[in-house]
């Protein structure tokens, strides 16, 4: 075997089938499989067709180049992971790419593009690290990730260690796992069992080891959208290069030669492409739903009929002090509260139908997770369910969500926000990843951004806040994806912290949204904010052309406007500008300023402008030393008595907004969230693109402030967020806001009036969803027969066992007779499926009834749990 060819066969090995991976993963699964069918069926045939194409075309001396071209074709689209795309790629190989479009001046290009990002994550492997004791004394450690359940997305989590043993050889050797919910690495504990074998360990010590274990590289895991034709595409150009770039002359034997190259090369595609496929298949399959409970307010409990009974039930429920204790813990009611202080005092039968809720609790939100005996009672108090519904919390990779609820929500939201994590170099200070390599960043977005447009509407907008690490990539992303025309604005927006000035830059304060619709027929109102006392401005109160009647009359006196102009309103709005100091008159000899004077406008005056006389003369734009007079009539000037005189108009206490936004807070800390957006923020955006009732939605949900701000201004929502903090801030954050939040907006005078104390409540639902890790760690390809035949007009390199693996179909389905049942209790046995809302997002349609027998989907009508048709299971299971 020559160089190439070793070379070539151990790049098949090696980088198509990746590193070896330890731990469990439902990647290793597939890659188990993947590596035994390349090596018992691939590798063998494709030994066996080399030979054949060589010997029949009689160019065996080409052997040696064959294995060169193909391992030089090859090594340049195989990462680390086995992902495909482009990897190795130094100046003196060229890339061809359609970079160019007779459409387009400039085309967005860059080198992931191709690829759907799924997560970057260590390549962890166990390994033994020796290291000096503070005593000169070898310590020897070893690290075990057999049992490292891989993250499930791309959820930043900080691997742990627990002691597990001193083995034979005197190796302290430490099970390695992903951290839950906060857990930390007891270096005490560690220290206290090692001791046994090595009595002066210290924490530094135990610290170094750790540190040198970290060390290892993280690996980018991406799926190829389309991998046979990405490859097919670049070996055709690799051989047009090849052509076209050589001296060679044209034989028919090189002719020959080459043609061999390429169909051996396409072989290889097909085969690359079958698991690459599967992958996509697995990415882009729906996701069954997991875990949901609903929130509800006792309000909208009782307003039903037979909601008073379900009520009792609730009260009188075993979990109900668990529920209370939750109350106490979000601080929606007092320590000392008791059950029975939900109905008013005075009421005899405390649980009768006719019993009244204290108004003081009827915003209670009620979690069905405590009372899952019962949650079905709930819920058949409602015949419309999802159209009752206020909002939808999912727990899930934004992809998977988005990808999987799509047909139940599409072109049905008005106003999309997010606000993605920043491409920064570090992720220390936050809850997420933030360090992402320009491409990875760029192509999760993209995956996710491109998704997302099929939600909005006709009329729908989307709002994408970054900053300055970001916004080259955002705005030409953006571009490529909504169109250029539908680009509206870039807004600033306020840093949360001013950057630290370093001598050759200037302090960073700034960071944008980058505002985009669906189409040109969008939403979008004008939004004003109130005037500060310095920048009122008067102005002239004459327009161009002449108008019938001309004159108007201003405290008594009749004035006639130039010719040629006119006066600007009609005299029943110049009447009620006069009283309400928005005109005025002065006089052009001296400067006088006259404004209308009774008591009632005395106190209107006094409430719009602050009494300090500095303020005043500010407000009214006026010089100290200028005379000012308070009338009702005037006839000529009372300080120099002329007559001619200059009618002043001030336009509004009010102004439009811009794009310039920096005169609210774009970050909060009230939930104590490292990047909390501010309420007022989303407000602004909310209102000024979307009316009462429309959805919104935010998929990198972060601390839940696009939902809570939709809620408190009547829309519906839906949030999306991966992270752990889902459970310790945004859900309860929005349980608060059922309730009554008093923080945010909710202190804003046009918000106090959709939202108070009185008039909050509501209704939502939140759930988990499969994750593709977990399709790939339940599916079942080992029941594969490796020795089936290919279907005829295929061969192994382009069908395989994964198109006769059982998936998920023997898990799910179990055979009565003639006919097939489905069963989902053995397929995450763990878990709770909810097949009620996991069909009505495969189905695209929305839960009308739920009831303890049944369900009813919109336009499709009743469904038995124990007759589900397979045809509507059949996403889910096979692929």
């Amino acid at each position: 075997m020559n160089r190439y060819e070793k070379e070539f066969y151990e790049t098949l090995n090696d980088l198509f089938i990746g590193e070896e991976i330890e731990g469990k993963s439902g990647y290793v699964n597939l890659m188990k499989i993947k590596s035994t069918y390349y090596t018992k069926i691939v590798q063998p045939e494709l030994e066996e067709l080399i030979n054949k194409e060589l010997e029949i075309n009689g160019i065996e001396d080409f052997r040696e180049e064959l294995f060169e071209k193909l391992y030089t074709f090859f090594k340049r689209y195989f990462s680390e992971s086995g992902s495909i795309y482009y990897t190795y790629t130094p100046w003196s190989e060229r890339i061809y790419e359609r970079v160019y479009d007779p459409e387009k001046d400039v085309i967005l290009f860059w080198k992931t593009h191709m690829l759907y990002y799924v997560k970057t994550e260590k390549n962890y492997k166990s390994v033994e690290i020796k290291i000096k004791g503070i005593n000169g004394e070898e310590i020897k450690f070893y690290f075990d990730v057999s049992e490292l359940e891989h993250k499930k997305a791309n959820e930043k989590k900080e691997i742990m260690f627990e002691f597990k043993e001193i083995d034979k050889d005197k190796k302290i050797v430490l099970r390695c796992i992903y951290s839950e919910r906060g857990r930390k690495t007891k270096i005490d504990e560690i220290i206290r069992q090692a001791k046994v074998e090595y009595k002066d360990i210290t924490t530094e010590d135990v610290e170094k080891a750790i540190r040198i274990f970290n060390k290892q590289s993280e690996v980018d895991y991406f799926i190829n959208k389309d991998a046979e034709k990405f490859l097919k595409e670049q070996l055709d150009m690799y051989v047009y290069q090849y052509m076209f770039d050589s001296e060679n002359v044209w034989s028919m034997k090189r002719i020959k030669e080459i043609q061999v190259f390429k169909k051996i090369a396409n072989k290889i595609i097909e085969f690359i492409a079958q698991f690459e496929n599967e992958l996509v298949k697995i990415w882009n399959k729906p996701k069954f739903v997991f875990n949901s409970n609903y929130v509800i307010t006792i309000d909208r409990i009782v307003e039903k009929e037979g909601g008073y009974e379900v009520l009792e039930k609730i009260l009188n429920h075993e979990n109900i002090e668990q529920q209370i204790e939750e109350w106490k813990e979000l601080g929606i009611v007092d320590e000392g509260f008791k059950k029975e202080e939900i109905y008013q005092q005075e009421q005899s039968n405390l649980f009768s139908q006719r019993g009244k809720i204290n108004e003081k609790y009827k915003y209670l939100p009620i979690d069905t997770k405590y009372f899952k005996d019962i949650e079905i009672e709930i819920l058949e108090l409602f015949d419309d369910i999802d159209e009752e519904l206020d909002g939808w919390l999912i727990k899930s990779e934004n992809y998977q969500a988005l990808n999987t609820i799509l047909p139940k929500f599409k072109e049905k939201v008005q106003t999309i926000y997010i606000d993605p994590p920043f491409n920064l170099d570090s992720s220390d200070q936050f809850m997420y990843r933030t360090n992402y390599k320009d491409a990875n960043w760029a192509t999760l977005l993209e995956n996710r951004i491109k998704l997302a447009k099929e939600w909005l509407n006709e009329k729908g907008s989307i709002f994408v806040r970054c900053d300055y690490n970001g916004n080259w990539i955002v705005r030409p992303l953006m571009d490529e994806i909504f169109g250029k025309e539908n680009f509206k604005n870039e807004i600033i927006i306020n840093r949360k912290r001013q950057s630290i000035g370093t001598p050759n830059k200037f302090e960073v304060e700034n960071e944008y949204l980058y505002f985009y619709s669906k189409s040109e027929n969008y939403l979008r109102k004008d939004i004003y904010k109130k005037r500060s006392l310095v920048n009122f401005k008067w102005a002239g109160f004459l327009k161009q052309e002449e108008r019938n009647p001309p004159q108007r009359i201003f405290f008594g006196k009749v004035l006639y406007p130039p010719k040629g102009q006119h006066f600007s309103l009609i005299q029943e709005k110049v009447d009620k500008l006069l009283k309400e100091h928005f005109l005025r008159l002065k006089c052009k000899k001296c400067g006088a300023i006259y404004y209308w004077d009774d008591e009632e406008t005395k106190e209107n005056f006094k409430n719009k402008i602050l009494i300090n006389k500095k303020d005043v003369f500010k407000y009214l734009d006026i010089k100290p030393e200028t005379n000012v007079y308070g009338v009702k009539k005037v006839d000529k000037c009372l300080n120099c008595g002329q007559d001619d005189w200059k009618v002043e108009y001030l336009t509004s206490d009010e102004v439009k907004v811009t794009d310039n936004w920096k005169d609210i807070p774009s970050y909060s800390d009230y939930f104590k969230f490292s990047t909390e957006n501010s309420e007022i923020l989303l407000k602004r955006i909310i209102e000024s693109t979307s009316n009462d009732g429309n959805l919104i939605i935010d998929f990198f949900l972060g601390s839940g402030t696009t939902t809570a701000v939709a809620h408190k201004l009547r829309r519906k929502w839906i949030g999306i967020e991966l992270g752990d903090h889902f459970w310790s801030v945004v859900l309860p954050r929005m349980k608060k806001v059922l309730a009554y939040d008093k923080s945010g907006i909710s202190k804003e005078k046009d918000v106090r009036e959709l939202y108070n104390e009185k008039n909050a409540g509501g209704f939502f639902k939140y759930y988990e969803l499969e994750q593709y890790e977990e399709v790939l760690r339940n599916t079942k390809y080992e029941h594969g027969d490796l020795s089936l035949q290919p279907s005829p007009g295929k061969d192994v390199f382009n069908e395989y066992i994964f198109m006769r693996s059982p998936k998920f179909v023997e898990t799910v389905l179990r055979r009565e007779g003639n006919e097939y049942k489905v069963d989902l209790s053995k397929l995450y046995p763990e878990k709770k499926i909810d097949i009620v809302e996991t069909l009505s997002n495969v189905l695209g349609k929305k839960i009308k009834k739920i009831s303890k027998e049944s369900f009813e989907l919109e336009d499709i009508g009743e469904i038995r749990y124990d007759n589900i048709p397979v045809e509507y299971i059949k996403p889910l299971i096979w692929w």
